[in-house]
C-alpha cells in the first residue's frame, strides 16, 4: 500500500488521476530553507524529512515530495502574505524559471530520493493582472505564488519538462520509482477520495480516451 505523506490536494488529485492506489498520512515538518541553502539540497532535505516523519508498516511505501520555484537562484516558497505574492509574481513576469521537485519513497528496506526539473516561461504581466490574480487567493498556498493548473495558466507561455512536476508531483517518474521499489507492481485501478488528511480507496475503471 502506498501512503502519501502530504495534505496537498494537488498531489492527491494527480495520483488518483493516474489510477494509483494510496492513502493519506500527512507529515508536519518545518519547511523553512536554511541560510544559504541551495534549492536542490532544500527540496531533498524537506522531502526526506516528510518521508521519515510518517510511521511505516511492513507492507507500506511512503511517498513524500517537496516542490519549489527557483528564479535566479532564489528559492520561492509559498508567499507569506499578498504583498509577498505580488513581489514574486512581479519577479516572474517575462522570465524563465525552474520548478524543482524532490520525491522520496521509503519502505521498510530502502529509501529512494529523486529530483525532477521543469522550466517555465511567464508572459509579461501588468500590475493590474498581478493584483487581480493575488486577489483571487489562488497564489497563497503555492510555491512561487502561482498554480499552473489554475487561473495562472493564462500567464504561462511554455514549459519544458514534466507538466505534473510543475503542479507538484512528477507522476511518470513517481510511477517508475514505485515499480522499482515494489518489484514491478503496477499500482493501478484505484482512485482515492481524500478529505481532511484521510482517504478511502475506491476501485475504478479506466477512463475512456479523451476526444481531441
Amino acid at each position: 500500500m502506498l501512503v502519501l505523506a502530504s495534505r496537498s490536494p494537488r498531489r492527491a488529485e494527480l495520483l488518483a488521476a493516474a489510477g494509483i492506489e494510496f492513502s493519506v498520512r500527512a507529515a508536519d515538518v518545518d519547511e523553512t530553507p536554511l541560510p544559504e541553502e541551495n534549492p536542490e539540497h532544500y527540496v531533498v532535505r524537506v522531502a526526506e524529512a516528510k518521508a521519515g516523519a510518517v510511521a511505516l508498516g511492513d507492507d507500506e511505501i511512503v511517498l513524500a515530495a517537496d516542490t519549489t520555484v527557483v528564479l535566479a537562484g532564489e528559492i520561492m516558497g509559498k508567499p507569506m502574505d499578498p504583498a509577498d505574492a505580488m513581489r514574486m509574481l512581479t519577479a516572474l513576469s517575462s522570465q524563465r524559471h525552474e520548478v524543482i521537485t524532490a520525491v522520496c519513497l521509503r519502505n521498510s528496506h530502502r529509501t529512494i530520493t529523486d529530483l525532477s526539473f521543469s522550466a517555465v516561461w511567464f508572459a509579461p504581466l501588468s500590475v493590474e493582472e498581478i493584483q487581480w490574480y493575488v486577489a483571487s487567493g489562488e497564489p497563497m498556498d503555492k510555491a512561487g505564488a502561482y498554480g499552473i493548473q489554475g487561473l495562472a495558466s493564462r500567464f504561462i507561455e511554455r514549459i519544458e519538462g514534466s507538466y505534473t512536476n510543475v503542479v507538484g508531483l512528477p507522476v511518470a517518474r513517481v510511477y517508475q520509482l514505485l515499480r522499482e521499489l515494489a518489484g514491478g507492481a503496477d499500482f493501478r485501478s484505484a482512485r482515492a477520495e481524500v478529505s481532511e488528511g484521510r482517504s478511502e480507496i475506491c476501485p475504478t475503471t479506466p477512463n475512456p480516451p479523451a476526444q481531441v
